[in-house]
């Protein structure tokens, strides 16, 4: 006879179960087999591994990893999407070529495809200075508004786009606002009352006021400004003079801002883009500028 002691079996008397001896407060853990369906979805995993192991690029090697009988590469996947996209994109490109402004607004999907190009163009050039969504800052120009120097059509800003301001351009806008008070030893136009004056004068005139300094201002204004700005400030694209009866600043509109912009002048530089990107480039990222909100 053994003198082994009899193992004794701990069947779990409501189902019959023989369970496993692990027991937490009272429950008692049955030992229940895994169901036929997940035994055979794991084998199946199992063999999926293997598989993907000899057809993928799957296990680290000393000279890189295992290539895989597919011979497949992240790298060519990419170079065939992008062949597709190249290849798509070609048949709107011409199609964008041949088109003018107006028939690409008439046109929804060309218009969308040349809008999309245009953002993508915007954001890599143009960003920098007028900000991401065309918002601009202090010193460069808002292109979300109705208040353009040279024109918002879409043909304006394209040319705008092409020969730039004091740029190097033949064809460049060239305007400036010149200095009237006293820079660097040159006497100026305007004595520092005249321009506190005229400077009283353009602050008030969305809501003109009954003052001296205000009527002062307006005779001054109309003496030296008036033939770039207009008469009551409205501009003038021709010289690219811009409207100071609004509320739309490039270089700020409160008074002190305005005495050092008449006393020291203003020359905004763009540079020219006809010779930094493609004639299409430069019409798409006028499409997408116009559609802002502000084109005209």
């Amino acid at each position: 006879m053994s003198d082994a002691p009899e193992l004794h079996k701990d069947i779990d008397a409501p189902t019959g179960v023989e369970t496993t001896g692990h027991e937490w407060d009272g429950l008692k853990e049955l030992n229940n087999p895994a169901p036929r369906w997940w035994l055979i979805v794991w084998m199946l995993t199992i063999v999926w591994a293997i598989g993907y192991w000899v057809v993928y690029p799957s296990w680290p090697t000393l000279s890189g990893h295992t290539k895989g009988i597919a011979g497949w590469t992240q790298y060519d996947k990419l170079k065939r999407e992008q062949a597709e996209i190249t290849q798509r994109q070609s048949g709107w490109l011409g199609k964008f070529h041949k088109a003018s402004f107006a028939e690409i607004k008439q046109d929804p999907v060309l218009f969308e495809f040349a809008r999309a190009g245009g953002e993508v163009v915007f954001k890599e050039n143009c960003a920098a200075c007028h900000g991401a969504g065309g918002e601009g800052r202090r010193g460069y120009p808002n292109l979300n508004d109705d208040d353009w120097l040279f024109g918002g059509t879409a043909e304006d800003i394209y040319n705008t786009i092409n020969v730039g301001s004091h740029s190097t351009h033949p064809n460049t806008h060239a305007v400036a606002m010149p200095a009237f008070g006293a820079v660097m030893g040159r006497e100026g136009m305007l004595t520092p009352a005249q321009i506190d004056d005229v400077a009283t004068y353009v602050s008030y005139l969305r809501q003109p006021v009954a003052s001296a300094a205000f009527t002062r201002g307006q005779a001054v204004f109309q003496q030296n400004c008036v033939s770039c700005h207009g008469e009551g400030g409205i501009g003038n694209r021709q010289m690219g003079a811009p409207r100071l009866n609004d509320a739309i600043w490039l270089y700020g509109g409160d008074k002190a801002t305005l005495v050092q912009t008449i006393t020291k002048g203003r020359a905004g530089v763009m540079p020219s883009w006809q010779s930094r990107m493609s004639d299409d480039s430069r019409r798409q990222v006028a499409i997408y500028v116009h559609s802002l909100g502000g084109g005209e």
